[in-house]
C-alpha cells in the first residue's frame, strides 16, 4: 500500500530526535532538551558538550552567589538594632526565595540533560560540575547538585 500521498499531521520526518531510555553513546539524531538543540555532526557534538560543561559550571556560580548574598545579608542584619534587623531580614527573604527558585530550576534543567541517557552528555555534566566547583565552590563538597 502506497502511503506517500498521505499527510501525517505536520510531522517532519527529516528532523527526528532520538529518545533513549537506556544508556547509550549514540549521537545520531541526539536532541538536547529542545528539538532545536540537535547534534548533527562532530562539530555540533563538541559545541554541545562544551555548552553543557559551561551550563553545569554555571550552576555552581549561582549557588556561590546565593551563599554570598546570604552571608552579606546576615552580616548586615547582625549589625543592625533588633527592630531594624527584623525588617531587613524580611526584605531579604524575597531575594533569597528567588535565588532558591533559580537554583531549583537550574538543577532540574541539569537533571534533564542527564536524562538523555547519553554517556557523552553525562560526562559533560560531571566535568562541568567539577570545573564549577573548582572555580566557584567555596563551601563543602558534601552538598550535591542533586535535583533538589
Amino acid at each position: 500500500m502506497d502511503h506517500s500521498g498521505m499527510k501525517h499531521g505536520g510531522m517532519d520526518h527529516g528532523n527526528m530526535c532520538s529518545m533513549n531510555m537506556l544508556f547509550t553513546w549514540e549521537t545520531k539524531n541526539l536532541c538536547i532538551i529542545f528539538r532545536g538543540w540537535q547534534v548533527t555532526g562532530t562539530l555540533s557534538l563538541i559545541g554541545t558538550l562544551m555548552g553543557i560543561i559551561l551550563l553545569t559550571a554555571g550552576y555552581e556560580l549561582v549557588r556561590e552567589l546565593a551563599r554570598r548574598y546570604e552571608t552579606a545579608i546576615q552580616d548586615r542584619v547582625d549589625s543592625l538594632p533588633r527592630r531594624d534587623s527584623m525588617q531587613a531580614a524580611q526584605k531579604s527573604k524575597v531575594v533569597k526565595a528567588a535565588l532558591y527558585a533559580l537554583q531549583v530550576f537550574y538543577s532540574f534543567f541539569i537533571m534533564l540533560l542527564f536524562m538523555t541517557y547519553n554517556g557523552w552528555v553525562m560526562i559533560a555534566v560531571a566535568v562541568g560540575a567539577f570545573i564549577g566547583f573548582l572555580v566557584f565552590g567555596n563551601a563543602s563538597a558534601t552538598k550535591s547538585a542533586a535535583c533538589h
